[in-house]
């Protein structure tokens, strides 16, 4: 069963002094003093870093990728190389990337997996920090673990597994424990959500790809739309939430932002399908607001996903709508004097039960792998409420001890609390 969070105290204790000067130690004591009684409002936006601001390939040719880079160079830096084809094209990969950095672009590459039979995959990533400095921003890998983890059919999957350990009765036997794991699921009576929050990180940190891309010191970069927190905890470095496919986008920020702050984490957002047939993508106006929101919060990465490649359009779905859209994002995050700033402190946090893996699309969204619970209204009702009272000025986290949220925003409310 999920543990669900209780709160506690922190004890400060300052032990083995005797070395410090009584003037030295008269200091301290006042500092930890204000520590105690004054919150330390840590967690903020604003930062000196640079925003990236771009679109992501995913044609077939590099006379397409060109194309989308000439009309996008003098108002954006980056581009992301997201297409499966080109992934297993060395060449390709090479000219295309030698192309953007040499237009003034940031670049990210995107690569599935590397796959044993293109050993140059490796070799390219190893030498792309050589051949391209810092314009190599890291690797796109994979791609919506969380996704994949709440909507996979899971049930199928169990069904079929248990069959195959029925059949086999000397392997039942063996696998008796699994056996009854599978059975309690498929009769709703087994709900570990630790153990499922476990099985996620574990898989991402024994993955081979990403440990090579860390023993590289690679920066690894996913895009998700749920699940955020246990992405970061499984290894990945930067996490782009996908935004415009009919969930809150606000939510959606502060879920992101709220794992990014409290992890000590890049972050981004991702526009992509609104629709699941032509046009796909939403409009410019809407993208422009979704992306400027994502800015504000304090994203340090900004992307439209083009595809798929629409008939007589040479840019895939991107239409003139959304390439002005970028024109005017770019203009105003490069003006002192636009409207759009970054928030330069977050005001609230939401703290959720540990390891409660609910997607929070709705309020029936599925838990890991299982239905909502007898909780799941309620830390609905009371996000809802606080997301419409701060906005983006709101981070949603989890209880964790490795990462406390007391002494950092000066509003902390809990999943259970009844609100005034």
């Amino acid at each position: 069963m999920a543990k669900y969070f209780q709160r506690s105290c922190c004890n400060i204790s300052i032990k083995h002094v005797t070395l410090i000067s009584t003037t030295i130690l008269m200091v301290l004591i006042i500092i930890l003093t204000a520590m105690l009684f004054m919150p330390e409002l840590t967690i903020n936006t604003e930062s000196s870093e640079p925003v990236y601001l771009g679109v992501s390939f995913c044609g077939n040719t590099t006379a397409e990728a060109k194309l989308l880079i000439d009309k996008t160079k003098d108002y954006t830096n980056l581009f992301v190389l997201q297409s499966g084809p080109v992934s297993l094209n060395m060449t390709a990969t090479t000219e295309i990337c030698d192309y953007a950095t040499s237009q003034g672009l940031n670049i990210i590459v995107y690569f599935g997996w590397l796959n044993p039979e293109y050993p140059w995959q490796s070799l390219w990533i190893q030498d792309a920090p050589q051949r391209y400095g810092n314009k190599f921003l890291g690797v796109y890998y994979y791609d919506e673990p969380g996704g994949i983890q709440l909507d996979y059919d899971w049930e199928t999957y169990f069904i079929n597994l248990s069959s195959r350990l029925n059949v086999n009765r000397t392997r039942y036997e063996h696998d008796r424990p699994l056996f009854d794991s599978i059975t309690g699921y498929l009769n709703g009576t087994v709900r570990d959500y630790d153990a499922a929050a476990q099985v996620y990180v574990a898989y991402m940190q024994i993955d081979r790809d990403l440990m090579f891309l860390k023993n590289n010191s690679i920066t690894s970069f996913v895009s998700d739309y749920a699940l955020f927190w246990w992405d970061y905890m499984g290894g990945y470095d930067v996490v782009l939430a996908q935004l415009g496919n009919n969930a809150s986008i606000v939510q959606e920020i502060d879920l992101i932002k709220g794992a990014a702050h409290l992890q000590n984490k890049d972050w981004g957002a991702i526009v992509t399908w609104k629709y699941d047939e032509a046009p796909y993508l939403d409009s410019g106006e809407e993208i422009y607001k979704q992306l400027s929101l994502a800015y504000q919060a304090g994203a340090k990465y900004l992307v439209i996903f083009d595809y798929p490649a629409i008939e007589n359009n040479p840019y895939g779905v991107l239409t003139d709508d959304h390439f002005e859209a970028l024109q005017k994002l770019w203009t105003d995050i490069n003006d002192a004097k636009s409207s759009i700033k970054r928030v330069s402190q977050v005001e609230a946090v939401l703290v959720l039960p540990r390891n409660y893996g609910w997607g929070m699309r709705h309020v029936d969204d599925r838990i890991w792998l299982w239905g909502s619970d007898e909780h799941s209204q309620m830390i609905w009702d009371i996000s809802q409420k606080l997301v419409d009272r701060y906005g983006i000025n709101l981070d949603i986290v989890y209880d964790d001890p490795q990462f406390p949220v007391t002494g950092k925003y000066p509003n902390i409310y809990y999943w259970n609390q009844t609100l005034t």
